[in-house]
C-alpha cells in the first residue's frame, strides 16, 4: 500500500487489520512522510517509484499486489510500468493519470504558495481537512492531520512539484494488470473526468464508486472499503 501526498504508512491501520487474513499488508512511508520525515524527499514521480521497488527489493519481495492512493497512485501507475511482471493486481484509489490536478480543490501553484507562507504545520492540517466530505468534523480527520504533520515543508514542495511534473495520460494503455479503480464520489482532490480516463483507458479495469465520501474513503468508511478490496482479491478473473 502506497500512500499519497502528506500521507504515512499509519493510516492503513483498519485495512492491515481486515485483510491480514488474506494477505501480508506491506506499508512504506515515503521518504519525507511519516515515520521517514528525516528522509530526502524525493521531488518526481518516477523517483519515487524507483524508490518504492529498491524498497521492495531490499525486503525480498518479489510479486505483488499493489495499491496507491492519490500521489501513491500515480507513483503505483510509474511501478507498474517498470516492473510489470512483478505486479499481480493494481488498485488505483481515489487518483489520476495527470499529475496538475485539473479541478482540485485549488491549484497546485496555490498549494505551494500557501505551504510557503503558513508553513508545513498548518498547512498539512488545511489540506488534510479537504480529504473529508465533513472537514475537521469528521472522525477520521485527527488522526489523519496528525500523520500529515509529520512532513516537512521541503517534503511537502517536493510532493507538489512531482505531481506537477508528472503525466501518465498517454501510457494509459499500457497498463496490463488486472486494475481496480476506487473512487469517492465527492472528492474534491480528483474529479470524476480523471477517475472516467482510468476506468476508459485501462483495458482490464473495474471501477468502484462509493457514495458519501470524499478523498479518504478508507478513512470515512473503512468497512466498505475493505469489502471491496476483499471481493477484488478474492477473485480469480
Amino acid at each position: 500500500m502506497v500512500h499519497g501526498f502528506m500521507g504515512g504508512s499509519a493510516q492503513w491501520v483498519e485495512e492491515t487489520a481486515g485483510l491480514s487474513d488474506l494477505r501480508d499488508i506491506i506499508a512504506i512511508d515515503l521518504p519525507g512522510f511519516g515515520a521517514n520525515n528525516h528522509l530526502a524527499p524525493i521531488n518526481t514521480i518516477g523517483g519515487l517509484a524507483d524508490w518504492m521497488i529498491d524498497a521492495l527489493d531490499s525486503r525480498d519481495v518479489q510479486t505483488f499486489d499493489l495499491l496507491g492512493h492519490s500521489m501513491g497512485g500515480m507513483i503505483v501507475q510509474e511501478m507498474a510500468r517498470k516492473a510489470p511482471d512483478r505486479i499481480k493486481k493494481l488498485v488505483l484509489y481515489a487518483t489520476g493519470a495527470k499529475g496538475v490536478l485539473p479541478g482540485r480543490f485549488e491549484t497546485i501553484a496555490e498549494s505551494k504558495k500557501r505551504a510557503r507562507s503558513d508553513g508545513a504545520q498548518a498547512t498539512a492540517r488545511r489540506i488534510a481537512a479537504t480529504w473529508f466530505l465533513h472537514r475537521e468534523e469528521a472522525a477520521g480527520y485527527a488522526s489523519c492531520a496528525a500523520i500529515a504533520e509529520h512532513a516537512s515543508l521541503g517534503a511537502i514542495l517536493a510532493g507538489l512539484d512531482a505531481m506537477q511534473d508528472w503525466s501518465g495520460e498517454t501510457v494509459l494503455g499500457n497498463l496490463t494488470q488486472e486494475t481496480l479503480v476506487i473512487w469517492g464520489d465527492c472528492d474534491r482532490t480528483y474529479t470524476w473526468d480523471q477517475t472516467a480516463l482510468l476506468w476508459k483507458t485501462i483495458p482490464k479495469t473495474h471501477l468502484a464508486v462509493i457514495p458519501g465520501c470524499a478523498h479518504a474513503v478508507h478513512l470515512e468508511k473503512p468497512k466498505l472499503f475493505a469489502a471491496f478490496l476483499r471481493d477484488y482479491l478474492e477473485r480469480d478473473v
